[in-house]
């Protein structure tokens, strides 16, 4: 049975037309996402191509059309185009010459299905004739769509040796897709658990942020704490608290955070926190929210943001079971009294300003961050009750 692409717009793009027509029809097909997610109506994020031409090729066919590339895979032949509507990976056939589990070295090929071979899951190796629409399917992967099954291509455990983070990988495809279990799949990623430990932690930290920002991660990352897997890289998770925070969520109609997650599976610890945050390598910004996140800070919605900010006090509340739907639309005020006006009133100018100036700025913010007329009596307060 032939299986076609249904129409989407981006199929319908002019400047991927043009792609097509530089490198020919009949030399490259659109794989992978795309793909899988048009099949699956679902909103398409990233284009990507195969193609049975050399990367040398692929550059000197769009320059000749005029299309601008950058070679920001050359050595495994992927070659970017930049097109009007969104760059394009455009990747010339391999076959792996020899993997380690981190690293591949990588030979050009010709025969599409052999580079579907080398591919990850069954539900990634579909490619789509660029004028035709025709799918081509090597391993099943419409069948495994239609099951919503994630499913490595061929013997699940050698598709892992190659490379070691397709364990987290599965995991995050089954997150996604997944509603059927693939048992010989999962088990492979249970036995060869240990060897995410060899992976950059960059590489894990991306993995497992991607995962933590799906819609509902929280039934598969509790599969990958009884498979195993997720003691490896977290040791300190706790996949109930993750559950809560997720359903709590849910309720109140809040987005995702990945790093609100994090928090909601570690201890409420700023010093594991951060330690946890190395290990994942995030950023600065990254980890002081999640720091942050691990204090547990208490308080009222407005309060909470004017001194955390809004999406750490977000974090807060949610953390601690409370209601966050009052910082929707919210924006801390500005507190409006000076130093300088503190001075001008007669104090001398050091210490005792500012901790007048925190003395009234607490006031202000439990009174609800009432006017400059209220901080004008409160000042008068304040002063009048100095020593």
């Amino acid at each position: 049975m032939t299986h076609r692409l249904p129409s989407a717009l981006w199929t319908q793009r002019a400047d991927l037309a043009a792609l097509v027509a530089a490198l020919g029809p009949e030399r490259m097909r659109w794989v992978g996402g795309a793909v899988r997610d048009t099949l699956l109506g679902a909103p398409v994020k990233d284009i990507d191509a195969a193609t049975t031409l050399r990367p040398e090729e692929v550059i000197a066919a769009c320059h000749a059309a005029g299309l601008k590339t950058v070679p920001t895979g050359i050595e495994h032949g992927t070659v970017t185009v930049v097109l009007s509507g969104g760059p394009v990976e455009v990747t010339t056939l391999r076959q792996d010459v020899s993997t380690d589990g981190r690293h591949a070295t990588v030979a050009f090929a010709q025969d599409w299905r052999e580079d579907a071979a080398r591919r990850d899951f069954t539900i990634n190796a579909l490619y789509a004739h660029p004028v035709t629409l025709e799918i081509f399917d090597y391993f099943g992967g419409i069948d495994d769509l239609a099951e919503r099954r994630v499913r490595f291509i061929g013997d699940a455990r050698q598709r892992i040796r190659e490379d070691h983070l397709r364990i987290l990988r599965y995991f995050r495809f089954q997150a996604r897709f997944g509603q059927t279990i693939d048992d010989p799949s999962e088990q492979a990623c249970a036995d060869l658990a240990a060897t995410l430990k060899g992976l950059s932690r960059e590489r894990v930290g991306q993995e497992m942020m991607n995962l933590l920002a799906l819609p509902d991660p929280a039934p598969t990352v509790a599969r990958m704490a009884r498979l195993g897997v997720l003691p490896v890289i977290l040791p300190e998770a706790d996949p109930a608290a993750l559950t809560a925070l997720v359903a709590w969520e849910q309720e109140q109609k809040v987005a995702p955070a990945a790093l609100r997650r994090l928090a909601a599976l570690i201890p409420a610890d700023p010093a594991l926190a951060e330690q946890v945050a190395s290990r994942f390598r995030l950023s600065g910004a990254q980890k002081k929210r999640l720091a942050c996140a691990a204090r547990r800070m208490q308080g009222t919605p407005h309060a909470l943001a004017y001194r955390l900010g809004v999406e750490e006090a977000r974090d807060a509340l949610l953390l601690d079971g409370q209601d966050a739907r009052g910082l929707d639309g919210f924006t801390p005020p500005t507190f409006p009294l000076k130093g300088g006006q503190i001075v001008a009133r007669g104090l001398a100018a050091g210490p005792q300003v500012a901790r007048v100036l925190h003395m009234v700025e607490a006031r202000w913010v439990e009174e609800g961050f009432p006017d400059e007329a209220r901080v004008a009596r409160l000042l008068d307060e304040t002063l009048a009750a100095l020593p």
